[in-house]
């Protein structure tokens, strides 16, 4: 279905939901299992430091819970656009959606939808869980709308590139614990990077993730660690780089076509 744009509507649509559908088969793992592990974190950081003060006078629960829930989101839309690509490439089947008439750019954007939808559908389960036990008022919904969908995005067409990249799981796995886990843990998820030495604070600093983990706190608990502004010029420059190296990716058929 070609219209005036040039977009093919309905190949975008039909590979979007094709993503979508994928992880809402198996959603007791794709989504009960995330918000469960969210949960734990939650139960086990609350036992171990719930007495301590939090960021802007608040308790140290309601600091903590918008960190679970935005790391769930990104790590959830990552694994969904990464394990769709490497299972394709791997079982040989990337082809299927290479031959039909979807440009560069329609690929990269079903895939990332399809992490985003992921993530968000994680996001609200987790918080839906976790406001029955922690009080999360939101002091400004604008900014954990914006966060929640550049933070997914981020993760999604990270995603996106490691798939493309990774010829087995053994070199997901290296992208996974060598890039994923060490910018989710030092984002400032459990702790505010201003109890850090100086030279960890800017190491934070330079980790798009705490921006997004950051600017979506404050959108609960109205305080942040660190410049909003900067934040939002911050995730939008790296979605847009990640953006183009991913379309090109796709262009150029970089380990996709033998």
């Amino acid at each position: 279905m070609q219209i005036i744009t040039g977009i093919n509507w309905y190949g975008l649509y039909t590979l979007t939901m094709k993503e979508v559908n994928r992880f809402l088969k198996v959603h007791v793992q794709t989504i009960g299992a995330p918000v469960v592990t969210a949960l734990l974190y939650y139960l086990v950081f609350a036992v171990a430091l719930g007495d301590h003060p939090g960021m802007g006078g608040g308790s140290y629960v309601q600091f903590l819970a918008p960190g679970l829930i935005m790391m769930t989101i990104a790590q959830n839309a990552f694994a969904n656009s990464s394990s769709s690509l490497i299972i394709a490439k791997i079982q040989g089947n990337i082809v299927d959606v290479l031959m039909p008439p979807l440009s560069a750019g329609e690929l990269v954007a079903a895939y990332t939808l399809g992490g985003i939808a992921r993530g968000i559908l994680v996001g609200v389960a987790s918080a839906v869980t976790m406001m029955v036990l922690v009080h999360l008022p939101i002091a400004h919904f604008g900014y954990v709308a914006f966060h929640t969908i550049a933070g997914a995005m981020f993760m999604a067409l990270l995603g996106v590139i490691g798939g493309i990249w990774s010829d087995k799981f053994d070199q997901m796995a290296v992208v996974q614990n060598f890039i994923i886990m060490p910018l989710t843990f030092l984002s400032g998820t459990f702790f505010a990077i201003k109890q850090l030495p100086e030279s960890w604070q800017m190491l934070c600093l330079v980790n798009p993730v705490f921006y997004m983990i950051d600017g979506f706190r404050y959108g609960f608990i109205g305080t942040a660690d660190g410049s909003l502004t900067t934040g939002i010029v911050v995730m939008t420059i790296v979605n847009l780089a990640l953006l183009a190296l991913a379309y090109t990716m796709f262009r150029t058929g970089y380990k996709l076509r033998a």
